[in-house]
């Protein structure tokens, strides 16, 4: 009898240890988890500055200067948004502009949308990815905060208007941790009423845009609710 007792004694004092070893590596898991999660933004006061970079989509091809979403937004935030978006301009033009735009007005926020002339003209995706992720570093380095604008991919399926962000803004938004507008453009040019031609948004789809971009921005905390 006396041996069995120090048999169950031994299996209860494992058992014991195995059970608090399990709960000490529970304890552990949200520690991991939220080093993995992207920060929570800073609101902008009501006077920012804040650089709309861009191609034609940013400028408002499509559709008049006051309608073009850097003027909606400065319309529905209060915040000084200049418009940084060239027809035409591929990641490494807007790139090379940087720069100049952020000495020039000290943005508080960078909100970068580029890459689809780097897709219609079938650029390198390696390329195009550096140089967006190159963007939103400088940015960075600069004092402002980025937020990221997902930009459709170019598919066969595009050409009926079934559009999906490429993936690589999610990828890029997750390595530097800054926030990301997903679906954006693909939900508005998917949409023949809110398009002026296949690749640009008309008033309407500007304006539709912009209040999605808005939600984007209160959900992460840049601008207060």
């Amino acid at each position: 009898m006396t041996d069995a007792r120090r048999a169950l004694g031994s299996d209860a004092l494992a058992s014991r240890r195995a059970l608090m070893a399990s709960l000490g590596a529970l304890a552990l898991v949200p520690l991991v988890g939220c080093g993995r999660k992207t920060p929570r933004a800073q609101s902008l006061p009501p006077d920012a500055t804040v650089l709309a970079l861009g191609d034609s989509l940013t400028s408002g091809v499509g559709a008049s200067a006051d309608t073009a979403y850097p003027a909606v937004l400065a319309r529905l935030t209060g915040w000084k948004v200049v418009n940084g978006g060239i027809s035409g301009d591929t990641s490494g033009d807007a790139l090379a502009r940087l720069p100049g735009l952020l000495q020039k007005h000290k943005p508080a926020l960078v909100i970068v949308s580029i890459g689809g002339n780097d897709f219609l003209r079938r650029q390198s995706a390696t390329a195009t990815r550096s140089n967006i992720r190159q963007i939103c570093a400088d940015a960075q380095a600069s004092g402002a905060q980025v937020l990221l604008v997902a930009v459709p991919e170019l598919t066969m399926l595009a050409a009926v208007g079934r559009l999906s962000d490429h993936a690589m803004y999610e990828e890029i938004a997750g390595e530097l941790k800054v926030p990301l507008h997903s679906k954006g453009w693909s939900g508005v040019l998917g949409q023949e009423r809110l398009r002026a031609d296949q690749i640009h948004a008309n008033a309407a789809g500007y304006e539709e845009f912009t209040q999605g971009l808005v939600l984007t921005l209160k959900d992460t905390g840049l601008l207060a609710r």
